[in-house]
C-alpha cells in the first residue's frame, strides 16, 4: 500500500501495532467507518495479520453480522492506504505547491476521489479565491486578509489569476 516504498511505516506495521483508540481514529477519519470501534476491535483480536487477503477475511466477518452485502474492507483500506501514505498532506503540499508554480494565466485542475480530498480541494480553492466561509452560528464568516490568487470559474473549473 505504500507508494514509497522507502517509508518505514506499512499497513501491516499500523494494523499490527496501533492502539485501538489509533486504529479507530484513521478508520473513522480516512474511511470514514461507521463501525470503526467494531472494526478496530477485530483486527486487534486477530493480531498478528500477515497478509492482505486475512485482513479482508477479518473485517468480512465483522461486517456480515450487521450488514450481508457490505464491502466493509474497501473502506478499511482506504483509510489504511490514506494514513501510510499521508495522502492528505500530500495533496495539501501539492495545492500549495501548485499555487506557488502556476503561471498568471495558468489553469489547476485537481480530480478528487473521495470526499475528504473534494474537502480539502474546496476548502483551498475558497480560501486562495478571497471567497469567505460561509461560517456557522457557532464560527462566523471571517474576511481572508490574503490577496486572492485563484478565480473559480464554473463550479468545477479553477484558474490562476489573470492580473
Amino acid at each position: 500500500m505504500r507508494m514509497d516504498a522507502g517509508r518505514d511505516e506499512s499497513a501491516a506495521h499500523l494494523v499490527n501495532t496501533l492502539a485501538q483508540d489509533e486504529l479507530v481514529s484513521i478508520l473513522r477519519t480516512y474511511g470514514e467507518e461507521k463501525r470503526a470501534q467494531t472494526v478496530a476491535r477485530a483486527i486487534i483480536a486477530a493480531r498478528p495479520i500477515a497478509r492482505t487477503g486475512e485482513l479482508a477475511a477479518i473485517i468480512e466477518r465483522t461486517a456480515r453480522a450487521r450488514r450481508p452485502a457490505d464491502p466493509s474492507a474497501t473502506r478499511t483500506f482506504q483509510a489504511l492506504r490514506i494514513a501510510v501514505n499521508d495522502e492528505l498532506g500530500e495533496l495539501e503540499r501539492g495545492l500549495d505547491v501548485a499555487e506557488c508554480v502556476l503561471n498568471a494565466k495558468g489553469r489547476l485542475a485537481v480530480v478528487a476521489f473521495h470526499s475528504l480530498e473534494d474537502r480539502i480541494v474546496k476548502r483551498f480553492l475558497t480560501e486562495r479565491s478571497g471567497r469567505a466561509s460561509r461560517g456557522s452560528r457557532h464560527a462566523p464568516a471571517q474576511e481572508s486578509s490574503r490577496e486572492p490568487t485563484f478565480h473559480v470559474s464554473g463550479k468545477a473549473a479553477p484558474h490562476a489569476r489573470t492580473e
